[in-house]
């Protein structure tokens, strides 16, 4: 794997970042802690969480992925060979993430001071490398949407007034860097112009979708990430575990997440055609369907990191493995020959 600069900083990662949003639900500390000691031995050194981690968010299991991380950081007392990562949750019902009664949670001051500390609390640490909005404030479908509806703009926290909560934060030593995820070309431009105009810290990643049957970054926010060095941090590379093969035969394996939660594929229910023809593809030039959708999305150039996420070592040793592989003309020409296909067929 390569290692590439986090936007405009002398921060270097790994182009490939361990994922944790299982932990907590799908696989337990010893199994959060096993993975971790792996893939750092691997030579990952890119960790990213969120606060509201494990998915599905729930009441009952919210900020357990922090408290594994935590306690595998206070174990291993290594903190500076890593770059951590983790989020704040965007605008939402989910009130149990914050004290006291809040109707929704927002990016307000006030909200972020609080995720921060208690981020920083569950995860034993003194600074978070990189801090993210989870997605934005603003009254809009973050998670993917086929036709555009406007939202209130007076009801939104002004981005103005976000990112200065943000860098003060950035100014007591709390957080390093400030990324955004789940964010658009015109939230991504804001944050850029603001952080110029008002001489605040500058975002330098935008964590979002990406995969062979996911691309919409490429429509707008890849030039953004090319010229204005705000990389992508792809997650769902393998589109939910689509671009594995698993689901070729239109069935979830047992534990599976299209078994255990059948509607984190809710976006991907029309792509069947497409993924097929890119798991056909892949077993055709000599490679598995993981290889493939993984080598794909590292070879693009606006993208700093890959975010991988498994449920058993096995998984997690293949999911690295297949970012060591050549990518080639042949399978570029293939990408592009999908791409033309099938544009962008999930709904995410």
């Amino acid at each position: 794997m390569d290692m590439r600069k986090l936007g405009r900083t002398d921060i270097d990662v790994t182009s490939v970042c361990l994922g944790t949003m299982t932990w907590g639900n799908q696989n337990t500390e010893d199994e959060a802690h096993a993975q971790l000691d792996y893939a750092m031995d691997r030579g990952i050194n890119f960790i990213d969480v969120a606060e509201m981690y494990p998915v599905p968010g729930e009441a009952r299991t919210q900020g357990r992925t922090e408290s594994y991380i935590g306690n595998w950081i206070a174990a291993r007392k290594t903190r500076d060979t890593y770059v951590l990562a983790t989020k704040v949750t965007g605008r939402s019902g989910m009130t149990w993430t914050r004290d006291g009664d809040v109707p929704m949670t927002r990016h307000t001051s006030a909200q972020i001071d609080e995720a921060v500390e208690k981020s920083l609390k569950r995860l034993k640490t003194d600074y978070i490398d990189l801090y993210q909005l989870h997605w934005p404030d603003r009254g809009t479908d973050a998670f993917g949407f086929d036709s555009y509806y406007d939202y209130d703009a007076d009801d939104m926290v002004p981005l103005e007034d976000i990112l200065g909560a943000l860098s003060r934060h950035v100014e007591k030593g709390n957080i390093r860097q400030i990324g955004v995820s789940n964010e658009t070309a015109w939230g991504t431009m804001k944050f850029l112009d603001i952080a110029e105009r008002s001489g605040l810290p500058r975002i330098v990643s935008n964590q979002c979708v990406y995969s062979l049957i996911a691309r919409r970054f490429d429509y707008d926010r890849a030039e953004i990430a090319m010229r204005e060095d705000v990389g992508l941090l792809a997650y769902s590379p393998l589109a939910m575990g689509m671009l594995t093969g698993k689901y070729d035969d239109g069935v979830s394996p047992k534990g599976s997440r299209g078994d255990l939660f059948p509607q984190f594929l809710s976006g991907y229910r029309n792509t069947e055609e497409a993924y097929l023809d890119c798991n056909k593809t892949a077993r055709n030039l000599g490679l598995t369907p993981t290889q493939f959708a993984l080598k794909f999305v590292e070879s693009r150039k606006f993208v700093t990191s890959n975010i991988i996420g498994a449920t058993s070592l096995a998984q997690l040793e293949e999911n690295i493995d297949a970012h060591e592989i050549e990518w080639t003309e042949d399978m570029e020409s293939e990408a592009h020959r999908l791409h033309k296909t099938y544009r962008c067929p999930a709904s995410r």
